[in-house]
């Protein structure tokens, strides 16, 4: 049986109380272009439940970022959802209307984007902008949405938030900057929150310091997260469940322990083996040999198989289905058994 057979039995038979707070279902984005549609994501699903982190990993350009995009309704004009369910406590968020949609975000789903300078307005003060979602979801009026901002910043670690409501963004650094996103992120307490990448361009110490915040925020709402990032030493510490992604599916997932200590794909495998955790001065670093396909110009059958060391005649011809490989995982590869018993 196949993950997408297994997912729709599934759904039949879950009850309200065991209910995801996001399930995705067979979610496909494509891109117009001068020489016809591109499927930059093609048949992705997965779910998070509450107080949960789901992990999506892998390189750059396999189709993250623009997963993250679809699920929250943010996707560029030259680019739309043609197939799939995103379902939200229950709702499919895709076929919402606008006016709905707006309801939804912040209570219901928020994102953090990785450049916050860019996603914060330079016109308007922190304060304002934090206050922003108190007085539109909450009808407050601009004093107590003001306060209810000001105790955000503190919680998120802005010294002096009382004056430092008046600042505008530039008038921060880089790792404040993020929290003042995360904190905008997480006003209206969300059930989902989707943070793309967000430490990217952080020195290493600031980096600890988000990742830890965002888990004490996920630990006192126990709202699902939905971690977007290539590093897999984040991964392991933060998330509970990881999907990883390449060329625009996911080709494998399962609990992180399990996929980190036993990877059944051998792009899981290659990205693994690429840490350095024991490499030696002057020795060669391992990696996965060549580079990530054109989305326009993905191979035939197994989109790894060029870059794969176990990909055979079979893997130029049929595409692989994702697969249960065990209870709670799944593999988008016709030898998983082989790397499973390795």
């Amino acid at each position: 049986m196949s993950i997408g057979d297994s997912a729709t039995v599934m759904s039949t038979v879950v009850n309200q109380t065991d209910r995801p707070a996001m399930d995705v279902h067979g979610l496909s984005v494509d891109i117009r272009t001068p020489d016809g549609s591109v499927h930059v994501v093609r048949d992705v699903s997965f779910s998070v439940r509450s107080g949960e982190t789901l992990a999506l990993l892998g390189e750059s350009g396999c189709g993250k970022s623009m997963t993250a995009q679809a699920v929250a309704g943010l996707l560029d004009p030259i680019a739309e959802v043609v197939d799939g369910q995103v379902f939200l406590e229950g709702e499919d968020v895709l076929r919402m209307s606008k006016a709905q949609r707006r309801k939804v975000a912040g209570p219901g789903l928020a994102v953090v984007f990785q450049d916050a300078l860019t996603a914060l307005n330079p016109v308007f003060t922190v304060g304002s902008q934090l206050a922003e979602p108190f007085r539109i979801h909450e009808k407050l009026s601009r004093r107590a949405a003001k306060e209810r901002a000001i105790e955000l910043m503190e919680r998120v670690g802005i010294p002096e938030p009382r004056s430092r409501a008046n600042a505008y963004p530039h008038q921060f650094s880089g790792g404040m900057r993020q929290r003042l996103l995360i904190a905008m992120a997480v006003a209206l307490r969300p059930s989902v929150l989707l943070a793309d990448e967000p430490t990217t361009a952080l020195d290493v110490t600031v980096q600890a310091q988000i990742m830890e915040l965002l888990a004490d925020l996920r630990t006192e709402t126990r709202m699902a997260l939905v971690l977007i990032t290539h590093d897999l030493a984040v991964v392991a510490e933060q998330a509970d469940q990881v999907a990883v992604m390449y060329a625009g599916s996911i080709v494998e997932t399962g609990p992180v322990a399990e996929v980190f200590g036993n990877p059944r794909h051998p792009y899981t495998r290659g990205l693994l083996d690429s840490v350095p955790a024991d490499a030696e001065r002057g020795a060669r670093l391992r990696s996965i040999e060549g580079s990530p396909p054109q989305l326009a110009a993905i191979p035939s059958g197994c989109a790894f198989r060029t870059r794969c060391p176990m990909a055979r005649d079979l893997c130029a011809t049929d595409p692989p289905p994702l697969v249960e490989t065990g209870v709670g995982r799944a593999s988008a590869c016709h030898f998983w058994k082989e790397l499973a018993d390795a």
